[in-house]
Order: structure tokens, then C-alpha cells, then sequence
């Protein structure tokens, strides 16, 4: 499965692997033709990224190959972390010891993290809720941790193959991929039918649903991969396939409809899925529907005038839970940018928005009010400022200005540079 270079490409990548890291970009279009320069995607072919700004991602490369060395340092770090995913073997579901109530271990399979042995019991069942409370038992099956370590790998080595035209890193997402969706022998069942199960009370939930929330993610890593050696017609076909089957059992199953009524987080990461799904599968109206709805569905039931979430506050890691939802609502108002639908700027008649939920707990997050809900493992306010700078692309008044004002700058390494 792995790519074979010819022997130019493979002298090609030995010079490539004698750079120092931060001169790597600065001179990489003098070391590859074209065809590897522009990832082979013809310039007339859009950039099916919907989660990324395909215009930003473009303009930025675009200041890469002119020589512009403000994105070395970003750069550097990305080719490192890209190395490392190259050594990331494929990881599956079938792996995994225990075997799913269907008898195929194709399905995905994982255990309610919140959920323990009852001690008044002598065989501990049903188990018991402890909320913020992990149980470590769910380490005995892997899938959440083995679906984890392909959508990170795959993200990085997408985006690195987007700048640099490097082959190996296309040829390795490649595997990734068609190890966890399409080789008959590892590919994962779409459908999430057993994922977070409580022990003595059920096989499946569809809570478990917001352990797929970064296939978003891998959706972008494949529009990416477009124009690489590695992937084929044939594999977009198969993932186009996969997905469209995903979310046909998200749409009609008990439990994606269960998810999809959920009036906290997990009704928010469920649209974020559906609406990213739905767009890579040219499905335009149904995103359109799904984040039109979201307005009344999400943003007004979920965010009070005064910004609180107060599903997220109950919980006892609120301050966590309220930046996550925060940050998938933020994620679907990108999304809703693809189809004309701006969520940025919806706010109801008596001020539920986005931005209110922000201006909320920003005091909290630069230290000028103390937090005084329940935050198991402690506090920390650092966690919301990558969603101020996400919304300072938005929003550009001069009440918002102080606010970005106190959140430290971009370090020059950090991935963002590349693709905010």
C-alpha cells in the first residue's frame, strides 16, 4: 500500500531530509517542480475543505512559495510533527479484545466514561454515574483511543502534504485511511451502535456519537489529499460511500436521533457531523437546513441573554464543558459559511448569540472574575483563548478589540499560523 518513488523523487526527498527545518519552506520551491509544489491539483480545481478557509489555506501558501519566512518557525514544527506521523503504524477497530453484542468486531464498540461499578452491589451492576469521574476500565477497549490516533495523524500529514507537495506524507495518510475505512479486512462498520455503553443497562447510546466529532476533521484532511499520487478515484469513492452511509444511520438510527435531540454539547458536535458530512457529500440543502435550524435549535435554547450555558454550568467540569460547546458552535458557524447561513452574527431578540456566550466567560479566562462553578481537575482560563482569536476573524468592533488585546499572540510555531 505504501507509494514507490521513482529514483529521482527518492534523491528529491534525501536533499529534502538534509534541510534545516526552518529553511525548509523558505526554499522548498526551488527544490521541487511544480507538479510537487501545487500537490498536482489543477489551479482552476477548488479546495473542498469546509472546516479550513480554503481562501485562507491558498493565500497562505501562496506567501510560501514568493519566500515569505514569517511561516518558517509553523512550518518547521509542522514537517516535525509530520515525521512522527509517518511512523504511525494503522490502527483498526478489529484490534480491539472485546467483541461487540452483533458478534463483529467491525463495529465500533466503547464504554460510558462516567459510569461505575455500584459498590452496594456485589457484581456492581447497573453501573453508577460519577460525572467528570473517568473510569479507567474504558481503556480495555481501544477503538476511541485507536479512532483518536488516526484522525490526528491523518490531520497532520494532510496539511503538511497541502504545503510541502511531500508524497510520503499523502502515501501515509493514504494507508491511514484505508486502513479504518475501506480495506474489507480492518474497515470500521458505519454506524456507532455500541459506542458508550453503560454496563448492566444498555449495549449503546447515542451520547457515544460525540466520539466521532473529529471525522469533521478527517473530511478536511481528505479534500487535502486531492491531486496526491496516493489517493485515488477509487478511495474517494469508497470514503464518499462510507460517509453517505454514516450519516444515513446518524439521520434514521435511535440512537444519531437521540443525539440529535440532545439540547446540550452533544446536540451541537451531532450538527457539527451531519452539516460537515452532508457538504462533503455535495448535500448543500440538507446543511443548509441543519444550520438554519441550529439559530433556534442551539443557539437560542443553549446560550441564556446574559451569554451562561446552563446545560454546560451543571456539569462538574463547567468551565470544560462550557468552552467545548462553545467551540462546536463555533465550528458549526464555520461550517454554515459554506452555504450563505451566517451563525457569527445570529443573535435573538433578547441577545442569545455566539458572541454573547464568549463575552461571558472571557472575564473568567483573563482573570478579572473568579470562577466560581464546580471545575474538577482546576481551572484553567488559557483553554478559551484560541476561541477568542477564532472569533477575532469575525468580529472587528471597537468593543471587541480590548478584548483580543489581552490574549497573548500566536506563538510563531503554532499550526493556526497556517491555516487561520
Amino acid at each position: 500500500m505504501e507509494l514507490h518513488r521513482d529514483k529521482r523523487d527518492a534523491a528529491d526527498h534525501r536533499r529534502r531530509k538534509k534541510l534545516h527545518p526552518t529553511r525548509w519552506a523558505a526554499i522548498l520551491v526551488l527544490l521541487l517542480p511544480p507538479y510537487q509544489i501545487y500537490a498536482q491539483r489543477p489551479q482552476s480545481s477548488p479546495l473542498r475543505v469546509f472546516l479550513f478557509n480554503a481562501q485562507k489555506l491558498a493565500e497562505t501558501k501562496r506567501h510560501i512559495q514568493s519566500g515569505d519566512k514569517n511561516f518558517d518557525p509553523a512550518l518547521a514544527k509542522l514537517e516535525a510533527d509530520a515525521r512522527k506521523a509517518l511512523q504511525q503504524e494503522p490502527v483498526s477497530v478489529v484490534t480491539k479484545t472485546p467483541t461487540p453484542p452483533s458478534g463483529d468486531k467491525h463495529d465500533y464498540m466503547s464504554q460510558a466514561p462516567y459510569f461505575w461499578p455500584d459498590p452496594t452491589r456485589p457484581n456492581g451492576l447497573p453501573y453508577v454515574r460519577r460525572d467528570g469521574e473517568r473510569n479507567p476500565e474504558l481503556d480495555k477497549i481501544t477503538d476511541h483511543h485507536t479512532l483518536d490516533l488516526m484522525e490526528a495523524a491523518t490531520r497532520t500529514l494532510s496539511i503538511a502534504y497541502y504545503f510541502s507537495g511531500n508524497e510520503d506524507y499523502a502515501a501515509k495518510a493514504t494507508q491511514l485511511l484505508r486502513a479504518w475505512f475501506l480495506d474489507p479486512a480492518t474497515r470500521m462498520n458505519p454506524n456507532l451502535e455500541y459506542a458508550q455503553f453503560i454496563p448492566g443497562v444498555n449495549t449503546g447510546r447515542g451520547i457515544g456519537l460525540i466520539e466521532t466529532r473529529g471525522l469533521a476533521e478527517v473530511v478536511d484532511a481528505i479534500g487535502l489529499l486531492a491531486g496526491s499520487k496516493a489517493w485515488t478515484a477509487t478511495d474517494q469513492r469508497g470514503l464518499e460511500e462510507w460517509y453517505g452511509k454514516f450519516l444515513q444511520w446518524m439521520l434514521e438510527s435511535k440512537n444519531g436521533r437521540e443525539e440529535n435531540a440532545a439540547k446540550n454539547n452533544h446536540g451541537t458536535y451531532y450538527d457539527v457531523q451531519t452539516t460537515s458530512f452532508a457538504l462533503f457529500l455535495g448535500k448543500n440543502d440538507l446543511a443548509k437546513q441543519i444550520v438554519e435550524t441550529a439559530k433556534q435549535k442551539r443557539i437560542a435554547l443553549q446560550i441564556e441573554p446574559d451569554g451562561r450555558q446552563l446545560l454546560e454550568l451543571a456539569r462538574t467540569k463547567a468551565w470544560g464543558y462550557s468552552n467545548g460547546n462553545l467551540d462546536g458552535l463555533m465550528l458549526l458557524a464555520r461550517l454554515a459559511e459554506n452555504v450563505g447561513v451566517d451563525l457569527w452574527n445570529f443573535v435573538t431578540k433578547d441577545g442569545r448569540s455566539i458572541r454573547r456566550a464568549l463575552e461571558y466567560l472571557y472575564p473568567f479566562a483573563v482573570g478579572d472574575q473568579k470562577w466560581t462553578y464546580q471545575q474538577l481537575g482546576g481551572f484553567d482560563g488559557r483553554s478559551l483563548f484560541p476561541l477568542v482569536r477564532r472569533a477575532a476573524l469575525h468580529y472587528h468592533d471597537e468593543k471587541f478589540k480590548p478584548m483580543i488585546s489581552k490574549i497573548p499572540a500566536l506563538g510563531s510555531a503554532e499550526r493556526q499560523r497556517l491555516v487561520e
